[in-house]
């Protein structure tokens, strides 16, 4: 990393997710709450929640313009403020106390949005209700002061970077590439985002989603850093690689928490996190746990134990997801609002059963043991040869790990073309995770078939995760045998290949190839061409391009 003088001294920092050890976090709140309370400076309520943390809210817009974590500011680069999206204009700004809890609320035109704060903690509480498109997405953005938290890793920017994509994808000088979109992280692998620094440790815990879009498999910016500052981010809707509609109503609580320096406490992540002191505070949109159900299964058969499974409940209002036991697919989730919703199974993340499922407030709907019939999962199909699992993911491929924190030409990628060659036993690994028209299309697949084989009909599979700009594959088989082009399923339209996500609209296409197109000569190995074809995309890595899954031809 480039260094310079006046430059601060970069620190250790790291992103903990839901996987790390919170029994070492130095829990919020343990000093004494004498100086509770809240002032008005003309400007701001000013909150002291007689811990360690003194926090400002505007009274023209509801901007956090101050975030003090014992004696040290935190907020603020570039002359901004914390907020929801780029700021709200002038706004509605209250504050009230309740016992040990004080709540700013802050109305915006059709958007509410909250600010609370309880008597000895370290830890700032929010809520957004958003009821329309009037505000344009749904994000909160926590600035944090240059020379802090300064790092370098994949979702930070670099002191000198070369852009080599829009406004937001940078190259080092050593080849690696940066971007605030290379989190790694898909929803459901993380329950706070944040840095540690010198004994002080800043984090965003982020909400339970129930809101948001996108399901447990979503990826979005969770954090970027510069010289300039850093941003945490609770994002809700976000149109990147974007595969379903917005949500609307509360979404809450998201937590600001400062520690010791260790992770924020486990009490605070999503789903152990309880807020019965703000059922009667008047948040509009709060529903309490007393009004919320759950839905629980006795288990699950017809799994591939090798993959974990992921139980996902969702509806236009809502959405809620879980994990199945491995050792017999029980699962539970719980807080869920009432109404009916679609009930999903996904075997890693290919979905391979759905059913229908009514929660009611205060009940809990118990199903019976839900078997996946064998035909749901493509895996099951008996194949001739088959390159990687089916799994809804390109995991396994080549470059597909890396594709989740960098941009296809970083320098650590391993190269794009090549052929592959069934019985090499590496057909997997050699295989690229993406296809693009302009960079790799055109890949041979090279087999042989019994004499058997070779006399009839067989079906070809090409399962894709996501598209770019409308990419779908058409084979060849041996030169001879060209498939029609086929249709693009509905997939997001934005960047997704280069940013960090693979994961769109799941599909499968199937070729029917005629027995006239095999090579009779059983010593002769017969090839498979894949085309990337589209009329849209640009050049290079921004051409036409889609995310593979598995490739099988069936017996």
């Amino acid at each position: 990393m480039s260094g310079s003088a006046n430059r601060p001294v970069r620190r250790r920092t790291f992103v903990l997710g839901a996987a790390a050890a919170a029994g070492t976090a130095a829990l919020s709140g343990t000093a004494s709450a004498a100086a509770f309370g809240w002032s008005d400076d003309g400007s701001n309520y000013v909150v002291d929640t007689g811990a360690n943390l003194v926090f400002k809210v505007s009274k023209t817009n509801g901007d956090l313009t101050s975030l003090v974590y014992r004696g040290t500011e935190y907020q603020g680069y570039g002359g901004k403020n914390s907020h929801i999206e780029s700021g709200l204009g002038t706004s509605t700004v209250s504050v009230k106390q309740s016992g040990s809890t004080i709540l700013i609320s802050v109305a915006y035109g059709t958007l509410r949005h909250y600010y609370a704060a309880r008597s000895g903690e370290n830890n700032v509480y929010l809520w957004t209700n958003r009821a329309d498109t009037s505000v344009a997405s749904t994000r909160f953005i926590l600035r944090v002061k240059a020379g802090l938290f300064l790092n370098d890793e994949p979702d930070s920017y670099t002191y000198a970077p070369t852009t080599i994509e829009a406004s937001d994808v940078f190259a080092k000088s050593d080849g690696q590439t940066r971007s605030k979109h290379y989190s790694k992280l898909r929803v459901s692998d993380y329950n706070y985002v944040g840095w540690s620094a010198g004994g002080v440790g800043l984090w965003i815990v982020r909400s339970n989603h129930e809101k948001a879009s996108g399901g447990p498999f979503y990826r979005s910016l969770l954090r970027h850093q510069s010289a300039d500052g850093g941003g945490l981010y609770e994002i809700l809707h976000y149109a990147q690689n974007q595969t379903e509609n917005e949500r609307f109503g509360l979404q809450g609580p998201y937590v600001i928490a400062l520690t010791d320096g260790g992770a924020p406490s486990s009490s605070l992540f999503p789903g152990t996190l309880t807020t019965s002191w703000a059922d009667s505070l008047g948040i509009s949109g709060y529903v309490p746990a007393s009004g919320r159900g759950r839905v629980a299964g006795v288990g699950i058969t017809g799994r591939n134990t090798a993959y974990p499974y992921t139980v996902g409940l969702a509806n236009s209002a809502a959405q809620y997801w879980g994990s199945a036991r491995s050792s017999d697919g029980y699962f539970s989730v719980t807080g869920i609002l009432p109404g009916t919703y679609t009930l999903t199974v996904f075997k890693s993340e290919l979905a391979v059963y759905t059913t229908s499922v009514t929660v009611t407030a205060g009940g809990t709907t118990t199903l019976n043991s839900i078997a996946i019939p064998s035909t749901n999962d493509p895996s099951g199909a008996s194949a001739i040869w088959r390159i990687n699992d089916w799994t809804g993911t390109p995991s396994g491929f080549k470059n597909a790990d890396l594709m989740t924190y960098a941009h296809p030409s970083d320098v650590r990628a391993a190269a794009w073309t090549g052929n592959v060659v069934i019985g090499s036993g590496s057909e997997t690994s050699a295989f690229p995770c993406y296809l693009w028209k302009d960079v790799n299309s055109g890949l041979l697949v090279y087999f042989r078939l019994t004499a058997a084989q070779a006399a009839a009909a067989h079906t070809l599979r090409i399962g894709v995760t996501t598209a770019y700009a409308n990419g779908r594959p058409q084979v060849v088989v041996n030169d001879t045998w060209t498939s029609a082009i086929p249709s693009p399923p509905t997939q997001p339209s934005t960047r997704s290949l280069t940013n960090g996500s693979y994961r769109g609209n799941n599909h499968t296409f199937t070729y029917s190839v005629p027995a006239s197109a095999w090579r009779t000569d059983t010593s002769q190995y017969n090839v498979l061409k894949i085309n990337v074809v589209s009329g849209s995309g640009s050049t290079g890595y921004l051409s036409a391009g889609t995310a593979i899954d598995a490739i099988d031809l069936l017996a």
